[in-house]
C-alpha cells in the first residue's frame, strides 16, 4: 500500500460500472457570505451503491480487477462489495485491496467508528481494513485494524476512530488490503459501509512504543508503535493509529525537536523524552532519545604494510575498485565528507546498505582479518555481511558464500557510542564465508541511522615467529658441512654474533626444531675462525630464512662468506670474500611469514677464489627480526 494508482485508473474503473460510481455533490458555497460551507458530514461509503463522490483505487501489486458489485449475496439491500481475493501465485496479483475515497473531503468529526458487514466464502483473517488511507501516498490520518476475523456468517465490524477531531476533511474512507492465508484464492463481501456515533466506543487507551535511542545532531527519527485500544461493546479491540493522531512533547526540544506528525529532530547534544498525548488522554510509553555531536576527529592512521592490505576505502593505501558505496536495492544514503582532513564515508537514513565491488571481485585468501573504522551514535548493534561469489564469481549460480556478524557494547570487538571504534575481525569469525577468492559485496547495515566509516580493508597479520620448522633437509651427511641444523652433526662455531657486530640472536624451538632467531639485526658475525672449514669439494652454500618483516623491495638479506687463505688467519694479503643478496626478486622470492630455501651454488660467490679456510659467515638484513635453520655447505 505504498503507491496509489493514477486517478485514471479510478476513472476507467467508474467507466467500467457507471451505475454503482455514481458521484454526488461535493462542497457547495454560501452566495450570501461567499465563504466556503464546512465539508460534509456524510456518512455513506456503500449503501447498495457508492456513497456521494465516492470512488475506488487499487493498491500497487493488488489484483485490480479484484472488486466486484455483488447482487446476490448481500446483507440487505440490492448490491454488495465483493472482493475476489487471490491464491498465492495468482499472475493478476499478490493480494486484493485498495482504498475507498472521496473525490470532496468529508466532516468526520461527528462520528466515532467505521463500520460494516462482511462475511467470507471460507473463514479468513484479513490483513488489514481502516480508514484516513485515499492512497495518493500523502495520508496522515490512517488508522486500521490488523488481523481481522471474518467467518462465512454476516458480521458486523466496527473500526474505531482514534481522535475523530481530527478528521473535519478527510478523503480516506475506507481501504483494505487482504492476501488468501490459504492455498487458494476467496471471496469476501462487504456491505452497509458508513460512518456511525455507535455510542459503544469507550475507554479509549493510546499509547507509543518506548524505545532508548542515540544519534548525532543534524540526524532525524519518527517515533512508532502509535496506537489506541478501545473497549468495542465491551471487547478490546487495538487500533494503528498514524502518529497525526497524537499530539507530541519533548521534555528538552534544544536537544530533540517534535513535529506534530511524530518527526524529531536532533538539534542539540543531551538527552531529551518524547510522551505523547491522544487528545486530552496521556499516552503510555515514551521515546529517551540520546544525542551526540558528530565526530570532530579523524579516525586513526593505519599503520600495516601496503603489502600486507587490500583496500576499499582509505587515505592511507591505493584503493581497489568498488563499483557502489550504496546500491540501487538499498535503504541508506551516503556522502564523502572529510572528518579532521580525513576521507570519511557518511551514511544517513542507513536501514542497510549494499557496497559492491561485483565488477572486480576481490581475492582475499591470503587476507586473515577485515578491518574498518567506525563511528557511530547507537553501539546497540552494528552488522557487518561478507558476501563471496563463488568459483564463477558471479551472483547466484550455487557457490555463493556470506557470513554476517552483529558487534555491540558486548562483542569481540565490542564498539561503543560516540567515538572511533578500531575494528579488526577475523576473517575466521564469518564462519559462513567458505570462499574468499571472489569477495564481491560488504553490507553493513545497524541501530544507528547515522554512521561514519572509514579505512575499511582486508588485511594480513604477520606472525612474530614461524609456527612450523623449516622442511627437513634431504641431502646425504656424507655431502654436507654443517654449521647448524638437527639433521647433522655440526661443526664448531665460536660465535653466532660477533663481539664487533650489531645484533641480538638467541636459541628458540620451533615445533621440536631448534632455530636461531636475530633481533635488531644490522648485521651478524657468525664465526669458526678457531677450527676453519675446509669447503673445496662442496658446491653449494644453504640456509632456511624466515621474516616476520616486510620484504617489499628494496629489502633484502646479504650472505657474505670470508676465506682466511692459506694461512688461516684473518688478514695477511691472502683473505677473500663475497656477498650474496636475496629479495622478493630472487628465485625463489623472498617472502614474509614463510620459511624459504636458498641453495647457493659456491661459484655465484665469484669473489670466493679460495675455499680452504672458510672463517666467517656475515649476515645483514634489512628486516630486522629473521630466523634461521639448515644452516651448511653441500655437495
Amino acid at each position: 500500500m505504498t503507491s496509489r494508482p493514477s486517478r485514471a485508473l479510478a476513472r476507467a474503473f467508474a467507466a467500467a460500472i457507471p451505475a454503482v460510481l455514481a458521484t454526488g455533490a461535493g462542497c457547495t458555497r454560501d452566495l450570501g457570505t461567499l465563504q466556503p460551507a464546512a465539508h460534509p458530514p456524510e456518512a455513506d461509503v456503500f449503501i447498495d451503491g457508492f456513497g456521494p463522490g465516492v470512488q475506488f483505487s487499487a493498491f500497487g501489486g493488488s489484483k485490480v480487477d479484484a472488486l466486484e458489485i455483488e447482487q446476490d449475496q448481500v446483507f440487505r439491500g440490492t448490491a454488495a462489495l465483493k472482493f475476489v481475493v487471490p491464491g498465492p501465485g495468482d499472475p493478476s496479483g499478490g493480494y486484493a485491496g485498495g482504498s475507498f475515497y472521496a473525490v470532496a473531503p468529508r466532516d468526520l468529526t461527528g462520528f466515532d467508528a467505521l463500520t460494516f458487514w462482511a462475511r467470507a466464502s471460507t473463514s479468513a483473517v484479513v490483513n488489514t481494513v481502516g480508514l484516513g488511507n485515499d492512497n495518493s501516498g500523502s495520508s496522515i490520518f490512517t488508522a486500521e485494524v490488523a488481523g481481522l476475523p471474518v467467518s462465512t456468517t454476516w458480521t458486523k465490524y466496527a473500526v474505531p476512530i482514534p481522535l475523530a477531531s481530527k478528521l473535519g476533511a478527510e478523503t480516506g474512507l475506507f481501504f483494505l488490503a487482504e492476501g488468501s492465508e490459504h492455498s487458494v484464492g476467496y471471496d469476501l463481501w462487504f456491505d452497509d459501509v458508513r460512518f456511525e456515533r455507535t455510542g459503544t466506543i469507550t475507554n479509549a487507551r493510546p499509547s507509543i512504543a518506548s524505545a532508548s535511542v542515540n544519534g548525532e545532531i543534524g540526524s532525524a527519527l519518527s517515533v512508532g508503535g502509535t496506537q489506541v485500544v478501545f473497549d468495542v461493546a465491551g471487547t478490546d479491540r487495538t487500533v494503528l493509529a498514524a502518529p497525526a493522531y497524537f499530539t507530541f512533547a519533548s521534555s528538552d526540544p534544544s536537544v530533540a525537536a517534535v513535529d506534530a506528525s511524530g518527526g524529531v529532530q536532533l538539534v542539540g547534544a543531551g538527552s531529551a523524552t518524547i510522551t505523547a498525548q491522544l487528545g486530552s488522554t496521556q499516552a503510555s510509553g515514551a521515546v529517551t532519545v540520546n544525542v551526540a555531536m558528530p565526530p570532530d576527529g579523524p579516525p586513526p592512521s593505519p599503520e600495516l604494510p601496503a603489502s600486507d592490505v587490500i583496500s576499499l576505502f582509505s587515505d592511507a593505501y591505493d584503493d581497489v575498485p568498488v563499483d557502489t558505496w550504496s546500491a540501487v536495492w538499498d535503504q541508506a544514503d551516503v556522502e564523502d565528507v572529510q572528518v579532521g582532513g580525513a576521507s570519511v564515508k557518511k551514511y544517513t537514513n542507513l536501514a542497510y546498505a549494499g557496497i559492491e565491488f561485483t565488477s572486480s571481485p576481490i581475492d582475499a585468501s591470503a587476507m586473515t582479518d577485515f578491518h574498518i573504522d567506525l563511528w557511530t551514535s547507537d553501539p546497540s548493534a552494528f552488522r557487518v555481511k561478507l558476501v563471496d561469489f563463488g568459483a564463477d564469481g558471479a551472483f547466484g549460480g550455487g557457490d555463493d558464500s556470506e557470513h554476517e556478524l552483529t558487534l555491540n557494547t558486548g562483542s569481540t570487538p565490542p564498539i561503543r557510542a560516540g567515538a572511533w571504534n578500531t575494528l579488526d575481525i577475523p576473517l575466521s569469525a564469518f564462519a559462513g564465508l567458505t570462499g574468499r577468492s571472489k569477495m564481491a559485496q560488504l553490507i553493513i547495515s545497524g541501530a544507528s541511522p547515522t554512521v561514519y566509516l572509514a579505512n575499511v580493508y582486508f588485511f594480513k597479520t604477520t606472525p612474530a615467529a614461524p609456527t612450523e620448522p623449516a622442511p627437513t633437509p634431504a641431502h646425504p651427511a656424507d655431502d654436507v658441512i654443517s654449521l647448524f641444523s638437527d639433521a647433522y652433526e655440526n661443526r664448531t662455531v665460536d660465535t653466532w654474533s660477533a663481539s664487533w657486530d650489531q645484533a641480538d640472536v638467541e636459541d628458540v624451538q620451533i615445533a621440536g626444531d631448534a632455530v636461531k632467531k636475530y633481533a635488531n639485526l644490522v648485521f651478524a658475525g657468525i664465526e669458526f675462525t678457531s677450527q676453519p672449514i675446509d669447503a673445496g669439494e662442496m658446491t653449494h652454500f644453504h640456509v632456511d630464512v624466515w621474516t616476520p618483516d616486510p620484504t617489499d623491495p628494496p629489502a633484502s638479506i646479504r650472505f657474505k662468506l670470508v676465506d682466511f687463505g692459506a694461512d688461516g688467519a684473518f688478514g695477511g694479503g691472502d683473505d677473500v670474500e663475497h656477498e650474496i643478496a636475496v629479495s622478493a626478486e630472487s628465485d625463489p622470492p623472498l617472502a614474509s611469514a614463510q620459511w624459504v630455501g636458498y641453495d647457493i651454488p659456491l661459484a655465484e660467490f665469484v669473489n670466493l677464489t679460495t675455499r680452504g679456510a672458510l672463517a666467517q659467515l656475515i649476515l645483514v638484513g634489512d628486516p630486522s627480526t629473521v630466523f634461521l635453520d639448515n644452516v651448511y655447505l653441500h655437495k
